[in-house]
């Protein structure tokens, strides 16, 4: 596999460029555990997040994924923290600052703003993206629109698998 060359100054050039290499990556992948770990891995690699990856439903909870950077939460309940709101609420989560956000589940100390991004399959959240910063108020509308076009993408390589 070729490494990854994103081009861009900009954080919407970068996304642009990623997204296609998104597409690429996971197209003849039929494991969605391997293109998550993909993803999380290009993601983390293109814009230095502190904290980025994946939370599976499993039942009643979140179970942790694909992910890279430093330990994470293994389960989140339905409704806790920036995770779990995202997931009951079914829609994107933005946090500046998230010793502000009601509830937050500090995994890290560090974190300090939080972007999490419903996966949704047939009108079910199937797990999340979370991605975290170390600095307040990183993400912006940027970040929710190319972030939500990674997880259609992945999403609707979940549906050519279940077909």
């Amino acid at each position: 596999m070729e490494e990854l060359i994103i081009t861009g100054q900009t954080k919407q050039e970068k996304y642009e460029t990623l997204l296609p290499q998104i597409a690429s990556v996971i197209e003849d992948e039929q494991d969605m555990i391997a293109n998550m770990a993909n993803v999380a891995a290009m993601l983390h690699e293109t814009f230095r997040f502190w904290w980025t990856g994946f939370y599976r439903v499993q039942g009643d909870q979140l179970v942790l994924g694909p992910f890279q950077g430093p330990l994470a939460c293994t389960r989140i309940a339905k409704g806790r923290g920036v995770c779990g709101t995202a997931w009951q609420k079914a829609e994107t989560v933005v946090v500046e600052d998230v010793l502000q956000f009601p509830g937050h589940i500090a995994c890290s100390s560090a974190s300090r703003s939080e972007i999490v991004v419903p996966m949704i399959y047939n009108g079910e959240v199937f797990g999340v993206l979370d991605i975290d910063s170390e600095k307040i108020s990183t993400f912006d509308d940027v970040d929710v629109l190319y972030l939500k076009k990674v997880v259609e993408i992945l999403s609707k390589k979940l549906i050519t698998i279940a077909c």
